[in-house]
């Protein structure tokens, strides 16, 4: 029963998966992916990557990554980026592969207060091999079997192919940001199926967050005696996609070179499979030569259980060509954590 159990809950979350976009625990650690209107809000050339491995303790699992490249360009105002995101989930080797490229354009408010809009277009590709899914009616639940054979016609052409389009918002200044995105705005066809109709629905997000400044102390670095940079920061990320939503809160303090953060991810007032709730931890590193790292663990708090599924590892990398900062006094601070 337990083994049925474990099937019928991986199911599910599997089903909503086809429909349903890949997150991120450290969303504010994949910029691009959170909001087109991030490219180039470092200010400088950036480089980043980030990878997850969901529910490791399970026989059938998920995998992720977003890899990105941004650029501003000084004295245009503007962002460019590249993106390529990927996806692999083994139990109907579902892959879901995307190259894109997005621009953003910054307009001042007002002294140290920015405006960027930014808009992204990509092209897509899903394939899968259903031939070993198992669907619900193959489930026999009173002599805890699995019947063979789940029904499916072998599909000749198993990839498809499509544009899609995402749009974003971003407001920010030395202390507050906020922004909110719009992914699959044109709600491209994924259907397997020749004259079927199965429309990506559109994610909608809204982010934001604030980053507090401590006192700052010192720190010994072999050398001499440098000022360390302290802070905390609380930020948030509520997305909706079809019926689905989600709202990643916490915080994070920095305590320079050392992050540590701690999350929750869920809506506290829907217990239950579709918001996948978990604590998130994580500690991670950001050095003055522009290489920053981080991981993160979920802790499964569904009623999947983390026994089961082993939790999620997540692991950022970025690396900033700080190099470029050739004058740092007229930079627009982003009061987005240290990587």
């Amino acid at each position: 029963m337990r083994v049925i159990l474990i099937l019928i809950t991986f199911i599910f979350c599997t089903a909503k998966s086809f429909g349903q976009d890949v997150q991120f625990s450290q969303f504010y650690a994949a910029p691009l992916y959170l909001n087109p209107a991030f490219a180039g809000s470092a200010e400088m050339t950036r480089v980043g990557l980030n990878f997850r491995n969901q529910w490791p303790g399970l026989d059938q699992t998920f995998v992720a990554y977003s890899a990105y490249l941004d650029h501003f360009i000084e004295g245009k105002n503007s962002g460019v980026g590249v993106i390529i995101n990927g996806s692999y989930e083994t139990l109907s080797n579902l892959a879901n592969n995307e190259v894109g490229v997005m621009y953003a354009y910054r307009v001042r408010l007002g002294g140290n207060t920015y405006l960027r809009l930014g808009a992204q277009g990509s092209f897509a590709t899903r394939s899968a091999a259903f031939d070993d899914v198992i669907l619900s009616t193959q489930l026999d639940i009173d002599r805890g079997i699995v019947r063979p054979g789940n029904g499916i016609a072998s599909l000749e052409d198993r990839t498809r192919s499509f544009v899609d389009l995402h749009t974003g918002i971003l407001f920010y200044s030395e202390s507050v940001w906020l922004g909110i995105a719009g992914h699959h705005i044109n709600m491209p066809d994924i259907s397997y199926l020749d004259g079927g109709a199965d429309p990506l629905p559109i994610r909608y997000s809204a982010h934001g967050g604030v980053k507090l400044d401590l006192p700052s102390g010192f720190i010994n670095d072999f050398v001499n005696n440098t000022r360390q940079e302290r802070s905390v920061s609380f930020a948030f990320n509520y997305r909706r996609q079809g019926l689905f939503d989600q709202l990643d809160l916490g915080t994070e303090l920095f305590f320079d070179p050392i992050v540590l953060g701690l999350w929750y991810r869920g809506i506290p007032t829907q217990i239950g499979l579709p918001n996948n709730e978990a604590l998130i931890a994580l500690v991670g590193f950001s050095f003055e030569n522009g290489v920053d790292v981080g991981y993160s663990y979920d802790f499964t708090l569904s009623a999947l259980g983390l026994r089961n599924s082993g939790g999620a590892h997540e692991i950022s990398l970025r690396y900033n060509f700080v190099n470029q900062l050739w004058r740092p006094e007229n930079r627009s601070r982003m009061p987005i954590f240290q990587y």
